[in-house]
């Protein structure tokens, strides 16, 4: 802005001022993405806000990571144990659950209900990102907190089994373990992304959009439980639980049987690639939902 300024009679100053184009540089959709997604991160986790908006990320992380330091320290004490004293990955995919699960019910639907509670949804509209672009940038910044909740301790313990010798023998192994780890962390990352944004999608408040999620999880896997184990329903029913069918899915590609991966679910007998599309599905029923709710939402 430029201008000069003049004193009234009474000795108020008066400001004639103008104003010239913006000159600076423009980032345009990717820049506004690129914000949006870090301050959803922010947001998830408590970040420039009060301390109790702290309190349950801080506590889904400590219990997400928990376990694999226990077992490495345990690795590490008592190395004459041998091979069979380190825990297999898909156990510690397993361990990763609680606070998946925790996680997808409790902090993430804050990505999208505190900008409908403060109207923020419709001021994100008036910049250069569009209903997709937003979304987009939300699914991004929910997925990558989930990746550290899931994908974080497995990876460390990685890391871990690594340095103290006992990870995979040669570089090219070490990297097929790292790629197989990271697609299993994708799979359970997104499609709980998927599902806890599809109950948020359907409220403004946290509170309604957590009892959503919850129900979906632990309804899923009551109900497959019951028609499978006290119904002799068919195994196929097993996909009703999304945990367990992304439980199944990680187990699969990590290439561990169901014995080794610990694994109790009813799709241990199901065919890989039922089970990939099972998985694929659930993520396919919550984007659905995600976008069918934000197509219809109006932005006032």
């Amino acid at each position: 802005m430029n201008g000069n300024a003049r004193s009234s009679a009474d000795g108020t100053e008066i400001h004639d001022r103008g104003y010239r184009k913006y000159e600076g540089a423009r980032s345009g959709v990717v820049g506004a993405v690129r914000s949006l997604v870090w301050q959803t991160i922010r947001s998830i986790l408590g970040l420039g806000r009060p301390a109790r908006h702290k309190v349950f990320p801080v506590i889904v992380v400590v219990i997400a990571a928990l376990p694999a330091v226990v077992f490495l320290g345990v690795a590490l004490l008592f190395r004459d144990l041998g091979d069979d004293s380190l825990v297999n990955y898909s156990d510690l995919f397993g361990f990763s659950v609680a606070p998946t699960m925790l996680f997808a019910a409790m902090v993430a639907p804050e990505a999208l209900v505190r900008d409908r509670r403060d109207g923020m949804f419709s001021l994100y509209l008036s910049t250069p990102l569009t209903r997709a672009s937003y979304m987009g940038a939300k699914a991004l910044a929910v997925l990558s907190v989930m990746l550290i909740i899931a994908l974080g301790p497995v990876l460390l313990a990685l890391l871990g089994y690594t340095v103290i010798g006992d990870g995979p023998p040669g570089v090219v192994e070490w990297f097929k373990v790292f790629f197989r780890l990271t697609a299993a962390g994708l799979v359970i990352s997104a499609v709980m992304a998927a599902i806890s944004m599809a109950g948020s999608s359907v409220t403004d408040r946290r509170a309604f959009a957590s009892v959503a999620v919850i129900l979906v999880i632990f309804g899923g896997a009551i109900v497959s439980s019951i028609l499978v184990d006290a119904a002799e329903f068919s195994n196929a029913y097993g996909f009703l639980d999304p945990m367990g069918t992304v439980g199944e899915t990680a187990t699969r590609i990590l290439g561990e049987s169901p014995e080794q991966g610990g694994s109790a679910s009813e799709l241990s007998d199901s065919d890989t690639a039922a089970v990939a599309l099972g998985a694929a599905a659930w993520f396919a029923a919550g984007a659905g939902i995600v976008g069918y709710k934000y197509r219809k939402l109006e932005a006032t």
